[in-house]
């Protein structure tokens, strides 16, 4: 059914298996009217204006359906387009471009929504140093995708998993009875199996802050769910000593108050848990017959 897949690529892999979910035994519809031999020119076009993402992975998905569809992009990822704008075309059989299109477009949209609304938010920091970062905060199995889509709106990735960076929350501290303790354990846990990551404490208030200061080995702070006077005491405790990041509460009325703070990172979780699709949509523009009738 599906062409092409490349078992040691991850985003193929995870673009398959999309596919399979969406054609199953196959696209009954389509193999009901569309000959075998048909071919087709299609484009995709914005509906709306927006910052585009995922042009790339939305080709590789028509050439996973059929690796003989000749699909070119018009603009990059990253590009910013206005609504009726034609982003790519797509050439071939027109029974691989029909059941390719629902999960191309589906992976477009979604990237293209996450990496407008980033935008927006690095745009309303712009100027102040704050750096606007992503969370896990992401549909199970598309957060290879979501990241992608952040870095394409001009943000930054935290963490992509619990494997690759500390990130001691409250719910850690209280199993460890305070912030050094937690800390002292994950240090030992790094030294004893020579791991080298960076280390970051969620704190909830000042004393938590001068708690998480008088340890070594951490290197950001997160303040979490602060008052933007609260953020800014806390922004001039911390003095430059370790990176620090706010987190809770951020939305596009709040975060250029949040970043004349003087924090190095706003954390925003919307970006990826609940971001509006950016709408395209695929029209066909021509078609050629086949001298096969369909069965």
């Amino acid at each position: 059914m599906i062409a092409g897949v490349h078992s040691d690529n991850k985003i193929a892999r995870l673009i398959e298996e999309a596919i399979m979910e969406d054609v199953g035994m196959g696209d009954i519809t389509t193999d009901a009217i569309v000959p075998a031999g048909d071919r087709g020119l299609g484009e995709i076009r914005a509906k709306e204006a927006g910052v585009v993402a995922g042009i790339e992975i939305a080709s590789l998905t028509f050439q996973l359906v059929d690796p003989r569809l000749i699909v070119q992009p018009v603009c990059g990822d990253g590009s910013a387009v206005e609504a009726g704008t034609v982003v790519a075309s797509i050439e071939g059989s027109l029974a691989g471009i029909l059941k390719a299109e629902r999960t191309a477009l589906n992976i477009l949209q979604r990237m293209s929504g996450i990496a407008t609304l980033t935008k927006k938010f690095v745009d309303a920091v712009g100027g102040t140093g704050a750096r606007i970062t992503d969370t896990r905060k992401t549909p199970p199995g598309l957060r290879l995708l979501d990241k992608l889509a952040v870095r394409l709106g001009g943000g930054t990735n935290h963490r992509f998993g619990l494997d690759d960076m500390v990130l001691i929350k409250d719910n850690h501290i209280i199993a460890a009875g305070g912030i050094a303790p937690a800390v002292e354990r994950c240090l030992r846990f790094l030294r004893a199996r020579n791991y080298h990551v960076r280390v970051e404490v969620e704190t909830r208030n000042l004393e938590e802050v001068r708690e998480a200061l008088r340890c070594s080995g951490i290197h950001r702070i997160m303040l979490d769910n602060y008052s933007v006077p609260g953020m800014r005491r806390a922004v001039e405790l911390i003095n430059h000593a370790v990176e620090v990041e706010a987190s809770g509460n951020v939305s596009l009325k709040t975060v250029r108050a949040i970043a004349e703070t003087g924090v190095d990172y706003i954390s925003v979780g919307v970006l990826t848990h609940s971001p509006a699709a950016l709408d395209f949509s695929l029209s066909i523009l021509h078609r050629g017959t086949s001298s096969h009738p369909a069965p």
